[in-house]
């Protein structure tokens, strides 16, 4: 489990962009496990399933089929790569997670994406719960205005309505939805390095990952 390089952290911490960019770096592969949630979150919405019917979700993720191909996201060979950025599926994904059965599927194809080497992997229990002997695991972090100010930059491409203020509640709920669910919430676990992004640039965070990378 050397290769595998975690990177976990709260919305708007900066994972993505910081994960990308190392593993472009390194030559290494990027997954970005959030998107595998917004995606059933998606699929969830567009079928406007219960999330409190097991039976129902059980079969929606049988059916479910989720691909990369570059930086698009596909859900049974629908480009969904837009769609599942909109804060509306951010807040749905945020409670799909926290379903224990949701997280056992999707575990097992994080656990076979990361184990084949080489990887980047980004999430909120990544270096917690799915890759818990990865040599390096790291946690992101920055304040909630900074990244209230990031997230809302982001969406206001999407939808110019987006208020600054909803943008930070939103946060505020799903902090607190990742932090508190039973199942492998979002916490910093020992042997994980913590970075306080909120003052430094994307290279400046590559630099601390770098240097604090350890060697079998």
């Amino acid at each position: 489990m050397n290769d595998v390089i975690t990177i976990d952290g709260p919305s708007g911490a900066g994972k993505s962009t910081v994960s990308k960019l190392l593993a472009k770096r390194l030559g290494y592969k990027y997954l970005d496990t959030g998107a595998l949630y917004r995606a059933v979150a998606w699929k969830v919405k567009k079928e406007d399933a219960n999330l409190d019917d097991e039976k129902n979700l059980v079969s929606l993720l049988e059916k479910i089929n989720i691909t990369f191909s570059g930086d698009k996201v596909m859900v049974n060979g629908t480009d969904v790569t837009s769609q599942i950025r909109e804060q509306t599926i951010g807040e749905l994904s945020s409670r799909v997670s926290a379903k224990p059965i949701v997280r056992e599927h999707l575990f097992e194809i994080q656990r076979q994406l990361g184990l084949e080497g080489k990887i980047v992997i980004e999430g909120r229990d990544i270096g917690s719960a799915v890759f818990p002997e990865a040599l390096n695991k790291f946690f992101l972090d920055a304040s909630l205005s900074e990244r209230g100010k990031r997230r809302h930059k982001e969406l206001i491409k999407k939808e110019s309505s987006i208020t600054m203020e909803s943008t930070v509640d939103g946060i505020k709920k799903r902090d607190y939805r990742d932090s508190t669910r039973k199942n492998s919430p979002l916490k910093k676990t020992k042997g994980m390095v913590y970075i306080d992004t909120s003052n430094l640039t994307a290279e400046e965070v590559i630099r601390k990952i770098l240097k604090a990378l350890k060697k079998p």
